[in-house]
């Protein structure tokens, strides 16, 4: 993983277990917001070793250092889309990153992430290992959840909600 700091300049490298135990080492994610033709958004019940059975944005993951090179934000974004959700041939914008951590008993989440977007329409094929299942959601439903029941969210899913709220984002899903 690409350990970073504060403002995402690229400290070294360390495995993903060292990265995510106790207080873990502040690294490069991304979270992956898809929407459709009617301005919903796709969620997925997450199936993870961390921070498992909760919702979640389209997928989240991180860029990678593999053979000596950092994969962008984007080409990891893509990757992913591919993997979890059999996307190809979506345009992806970064909108955004934020720093958070949250601990999830031995594990953690010590994350620069980056909010990716894009809008979808065609079929989906979600991995089974990746999600319990999913749906399609209006920005104001979701609102509406995070508020009534924040703990079924994944911490990054809020961070990524006020990120658009504070870029005024939030009218490309109205």
């Amino acid at each position: 993983m690409i350990l970073v700091g504060d403002n995402d300049n690229i400290l070294g490298y360390a495995p993903r277990n060292v990265c995510h135990t106790g207080k873990g080492k502040r690294h490069r994610a991304f979270v992956i917001l898809i929407y459709n033709k009617d301005k919903k958004i796709l969620l997925q019940h997450r199936k993870h070793k961390v921070f498992d059975k909760i919702w979640d944005l389209t997928a989240a993951s991180h860029p990678l250092h593999v053979d000596g090179k950092n994969e962008t934000y984007i080409e990891a974004a893509l990757r992913c889309l591919r993997d979890e959700w059999g996307i190809e041939n979506v345009e992806l914008k970064k909108i955004g990153s934020y720093n958070y951590f949250k601990q999830d008993e031995e594990r953690c989440e010590n994350e620069h992430c980056a909010l990716i977007i894009g809008e979808y329409n065609g079929e989906l094929r979600m991995n089974p290992e990746v999600a319990y299942g999913s749906r399609w959601i209006s920005f104001n439903e979701l609102l509406s959840e995070i508020e009534k029941n924040p703990e079924i969210f994944s911490q990054w899913l809020k961070e990524s909600v006020k990120l658009l709220k504070n870029k005024g984002l939030e009218k490309l899903f109205s």
